[in-house]
């Protein structure tokens, strides 16, 4: 999944969000019982960590769903009705997540769980008029049953092309 790996790249980007540690670091930023739609929800790891902690996926879609509960729809040309937030695990291919910035975030405030090098690069320059907050998470696992982290730091990003002011950093919890 990163860029320093010799391993090959899952098929479709495929990177699973098992790691509790991610939705631990997103929930202190997230109001009670927050209605989500996961746009790029894979097989629902990221709805069912979020709907544990008393969060509501109202609409769930994906490429290549892996569940029956996710529709076969593409992010880049849906919108969601009835949410407070878009909150997903893009794919990291950069085109891709840049339009997912670009159609999500005109329509509702949207937490992306992407590499956190990306924020310090140029090709983020016209995007991160929009980034309202930053949340280190720091090195997740991707691959069930692994043992291992990958080798890329991460972090949440909240985008809202609705709302206007500073990008607010917050470190990575102990």
């Amino acid at each position: 999944m990163g860029k320093r790996s010799d391993f090959p790249r899952i098929d479709k980007d495929f990177y699973r969000t098992i790691d509790p540690r991610a939705v631990a670091a997103l929930a202190p930023y997230l109001e009670p019982k927050t209605r989500f739609c996961e746009p790029c929800a894979g097989a629902g790891d990221l709805i069912d960590q979020l709907e544990a902690i008393g969060h509501r996926c109202v609409d769930a879609w994906d490429f290549y769903p892996q569940r029956d509960d996710i529709q076969d729809r593409d992010a880049r040309h849906s919108h969601a009705d009835g949410i407070d937030r878009y909150i997903t695990n893009p794919p990291w291919s950069i085109p891709l997540l840049h339009e997912l910035i670009e159609w999500l975030s005109a329509q509702q405030p949207t937490w992306l769980l992407f590499y956190a090098d990306w924020a310090h690069t140029k090709q983020a320059e016209p995007y991160l008029k929009y980034c309202r907050k930053i949340v280190s998470v720091g090195r997740l696992k991707w691959i069930p049953g692994t043992t291992m982290s990958g080798k890329d730091n991460c972090a949440w990003y909240l985008f809202d092309q609705n709302a206007e002011g500073q990008t607010e950093f917050f470190g990575r919890a102990a």
